[in-house]
């Protein structure tokens, strides 16, 4: 769709500046491993984009801002159980990130009290797609019993 190609020109407008600059050295032998690069086809290539915004207050009819507090834990504690339920429903998903994200908002003609937080591609696997083998810590590691 239009707007798939839209966002993903911009994603990978903003991806061009950060493989080019905005990362450190550091931060580009680190991802090495996943064989990324600024090009994003996905974006274009799924079905569906799920686009998340964090809303920081609310405006009422009188245009009174209203704070809301807890944003960032409310709004990542639920992109979590929406992962779990994608994969559940046998679909595949990845988050994507590109910074800044303010294109997101201009494209899809969101209010000025949402933020972007999170963008994910969903859908089945390309064929002969290749997803990282990552550990998890083991519970020890990561636990302290008082």
């Amino acid at each position: 769709s239009n707007v798939k190609r839209q966002i993903r020109e911009s994603a990978e407008q903003e991806e061009k500046l950060f493989y080019k600059g905005r990362a450190s050295e550091e931060w580009l032998k680190d991802l090495e491993p996943f064989g990324t690069n600024w090009q994003k086809p996905f974006l274009e290539d799924a079905p569906w984009l799920i686009v998340v915004f964090r809303k920081n207050f609310d405006v009422s009819d009188k245009g009174e801002k209203a704070k809301n507090y807890y944003v960032q834990e409310s709004v990542g504690i639920a992109c979590g159980f929406l992962i779990a339920a994608i994969h559940l429903a046998g679909l595949c998903t990845l988050t994507h990130t590109p910074s800044p994200m303010g294109f997101l908002s201009e494209i899809l003609g969101r209010p000025k009290n949402e933020k972007p937080f999170l963008l994910l591609p969903v859908g089945y696997p390309k064929e002969g797609a290749r997803v990282p083998d990552i550990s998890k810590k083991e519970f020890k590691e990561i636990t302290d019993f008082i």
